[in-house]
Formats: C-alpha cells, structure tokens, sequence
C-alpha cells in the first residue's frame, strides 16, 4: 500500500473515532429546534400572513397593476 494512502486511511479512521466519542457524550435531552422549531414556525407564518393581510386591505397603496388591455394608445402622430 502506498504510504499517502495508508496516512489517508489512518486520519480518516481518527476522525471516525473523535466524532464517534464527541456523539457519545452528547447529552440526549431535546435542544431548542426540537422544543420550539414548530412553534417558532407556525408564529411567524401566522405573523408574516397578518401584516400583509394588513398592508394589502388597509393601507390605501396603489398596486402597479398591468393596464394591458384597459389603455387604449393615443396615435403618436396626430397633431
């Protein structure tokens, strides 16, 4: 075997073990993804959907809608 390979092999096996005993001492209880991921989700759709309800219906902004069909041209060359 050649001896880059074999170096290769070797570091890759030490990183397998350190991340084995990094995982084996993780503790087990739920982080803050697991406790609050859904709710933190859910209250921010809930949020985001209300403010543009709100901006939407209330707030008197004129929308630049496409007037195709709705504007008929002036003839450029009519004097």
């Amino acid at each position: 075997m050649f001896p880059l390979a074999r170096t290769a092999l070797s570091l890759s096996a030490r990183g397998v073990q350190r991340i084995a005993a990094r995982q084996s001492h993780h503790k087990a209880g739920p982080d803050f993804h697991d406790k609050y991921g859904n709710a933190v989700l859910a209250s921010g759709l809930v949020f985001c959907v209300s403010i543009w309800s709100y901006v939407l219906t209330q707030t008197g902004i004129t929308w630049n809608f496409s007037p195709v069909g709705r504007i008929t041209p002036k003839a450029w060359n009519d004097q």
